[in-house]
């Protein structure tokens, strides 16, 4: 039987998608709709199939005409997407709170379980929502799979995720530690394990999803111990426009200072990170100004490497045991800078890195020294397939 899996990635105003065999990794297309429901743009198609890619500009006023640009895609450009061709179709659910441990097939009750966590995650549930029911919609006899970023951080223990702080708060209100990007770190994980030669059972690493978000987790034993971002995808590591770790007396700092909670929001969430520290937002263009000797650059990649080499270092002491440590996502596959930084501020731990591994060679490397105590990889990380492949899980 068909594995084809077509795995949907709905934000606010964009529709990804890819069509893959979730057995053979295959990919048969991949697009997005972008700038969905913009009253001052026209929204943008792209479909891409062997490597070509075709660019239309569309009528999109909400998901539902979105999802109609994508099968409209398929039928013109192919390759042909018949309902009954489908295994099922997958769904990126950012916040499954703690309801969710393990994808689930979607339903009215599902659908409405993660209509009441939006208040965790406003930014992000309600897109996720509008494409659930635009596929819904577009395949009804076709079973839809909700897969949640949360879900791989539901084995952290009492006292990784829980803040010392009011009962009620914590009780009424749902305030504890989540974690996200699940299905990278659980992708990356297990292929980091095979790398190493040892079963994901026995092995205990770090990942680091480093891209304009970014977020590390322990994971021993194939499941993940401790993770940097907490109730939302504001904490931890500094990002592209997040500022990471914060003083919690910020906010009514702040406010006493007369600055409006909305500003407070919006500027955590779009205007802090290295975009705060340096202008943008973009690595690559920090990076150039640290080769041209700005020095708010310099010292924001001061900055971010230490915060990553920090949570390697309390991450190492509560695994016990590093057996080794994974760089996945845009900047963290692509960045020898960054991961040289990093790798340097680790030598307490016995790393080594290695110039010229570092530097270039396959997607999928070492990046440390043969005598390093703790190797490093890159790998690349592919949430895509990993949400095609849970999706299948929960099914069969």
């Amino acid at each position: 039987m068909s594995a084809l899996v077509l795995v949907l990635n709905a934000g606010s105003s964009s529709l990804k998608y890819q069509l893959l065999d979730a057995d053979s990794g295959t990919v048969s297309a991949s697009g997005v709709v972008e700038r969905i429901g913009e009253p001052d743009a026209k929204a943008v198609a792209r479909h891409t199939v062997s490597g070509e890619a075709t660019t239309r500009d569309v009528d999109a006023p909400d998901h539902h005409a979105a999802m109609r640009v994508v099968l409209d895609a398929f039928a013109t450009d192919g390759p042909p997407l018949r309902p009954q061709d489908l295994y099922a179709v997958g769904h990126r659910v950012v916040h499954g709170g703690d309801l969710f441990r393990s994808p689930a097939i979607v339903d009215d009750a599902v659908i409405d379980a993660i209509e009441d966590l939006v208040p965790l995650a406003p930014l992000h549930n309600p897109g996720n929502l509008a494409g659930i029911r635009a596929a819904r919609a577009a395949f009804p006899t076709t079973p839809q799979v909700a897969v949640f970023d949360t879900a791989f951080h539901q084995t952290l223990p009492p006292h990784a995720f829980t803040y010392a702080v009011p009962r009620e708060w914590r009780e009424r209100h749902r305030v504890r530690r989540y974690g996200f990007h699940g299905t990278s770190h659980a992708f990356v994980s297990r292929r980091l394990a095979t790398l190493l030669g040892r079963d994901v059972s026995e092995t205990n690493v770090v990942v680091l999803h480093l891209g304009n978000g970014a977020s590390a987790a322990a994971v021993a034993g194939g499941a993940c111990i401790d993770t940097s971002m907490w109730l939302s995808p504001l904490e931890g590591l500094v990002m592209g426009t997040r500022p990471g770790d914060l003083d919690p007396a910020l906010p009514s700092h702040l406010a006493r200072e007369g600055v409006p909670i909305e500003d407070y929001d919006r500027a955590l969430n779009a205007g802090s990170g290295l975009r705060g520290l340096t202008g943008t937002n973009d690595f690559r263009e920090v990076e150039r100004l640290v080769e041209a000797g700005d020095p708010d650059a310099a010292l924001a990649l001061d900055i971010v490497s230490y915060r990553i080499a920090k949570y390697v270092g309390s991450y190492a002491v509560a695994l016990g045991r590093l057996d080794g440590i994974a760089f996945t996502a845009g900047i963290g596959e692509h960045s020898p800078r960054l991961r040289a930084e990093v790798l340097a501020r680790l030598g307490l731990l016995g790393i080594r890195v290695d110039a010229d591994r570092n530097a270039g060679g396959p997607s999928e490397r070492v990046v440390t020294a043969d005598d390093s105590a703790v190797p490093a990889w890159v790998v690349p990380t592919n949430e895509e397939l990993e949400i095609a492949r849970q999706t299948l899980a929960v099914l069969r």
